[in-house]
């Protein structure tokens, strides 16, 4: 894992997380048009348990539509599924996960890592050959830490190392703190779909945040989106 280059670092990108998905008919038809108002990079596909031809069937929905918005469609776990259903990567939790799905998906996929509590796991996951690295997401327990300890982490890793970091930010608050402190990545998740305004204007308003983060932290906004 090599260390990170001086040049600016271009402003942080959107990485969405669907709600748990069991009806993929509803929300493919909404998801065309929050897709086009905002620049997603990625959209994290979490699937309700189901049997394996079920889950392909949501999975082969969803992914043309993100696709063709110009966004990576990731799975949140099911490694063995993602080549079936079409799928751009996967994203795992812990390393044990990560160092056993990384043959199969590599080097034609996206991994991406969760589950990190130290720093020392985030340092394993990128040399083992994470696509990206995440922090701040809640646990099992719906918990999570500090929204100062995550900047601290991203920018942290952000100075250090090549491989991109992401910050799960639960506010929009959060996501303008963790584009300041250095994410390349924002992931966001039920505060867009429980948002009143609705999951459209909510993600718009994150990429606003996004912006206005990476502006405070003295980056130029110009030719940047």
């Amino acid at each position: 894992m090599s260390a990170k280059s001086a040049p600016a670092r271009p402003m942080p990108r959107l990485y969405l997380a669907t709600p748990v998905v069991d009806d993929a008919t509803a929300l493919a038809a909404k998801l065309p048009d929050i897709l086009a108002g905002a620049d997603v990079a990625a959209v994290l596909l979490r699937l309700a348990d189901s049997d394996p031809r079920t889950l392909l069937g949501r999975i082969k929905t969803l992914a043309p539509i993100v696709q063709n918005a110009g966004a990576a469609l990731l799975l949140d776990g099911h490694a063995d599924l993602v080549a079936r259903g079409g799928a751009d990567g996967a994203h795992l939790i812990g390393l044990e996960a990560i160092q056993e799905a990384l043959p199969g998906l590599k080097p034609d996929r996206i991994v991406g890592c969760g589950g990190l509590h130290t720093r020392h796991d985030a340092m394993i996951a990128g040399e083992a050959g994470a696509d990206y690295v995440l922090f701040g997401e809640p646990d099992a327990r719906g918990e999570r830490p500090s929204a100062e300890a995550v900047a601290e982490r991203l920018n942290w890793w952000a100075e250090l190392f090549e491989p991109p970091c992401v910050g799960y930010a639960a506010s929009r608050d959060e996501a303008h703190a963790f584009a300041a402190a250095g994410a390349d990545f924002v992931l966001v998740a039920d505060m867009i779909w429980s948002d009143q305004a609705g999951p459209a204007a909510a993600l718009a308003d994150v990429a606003a945040a996004l912006k206005d983060g990476y502006a405070a932290a003295g980056h130029s906004l110009t030719g940047r989106n």
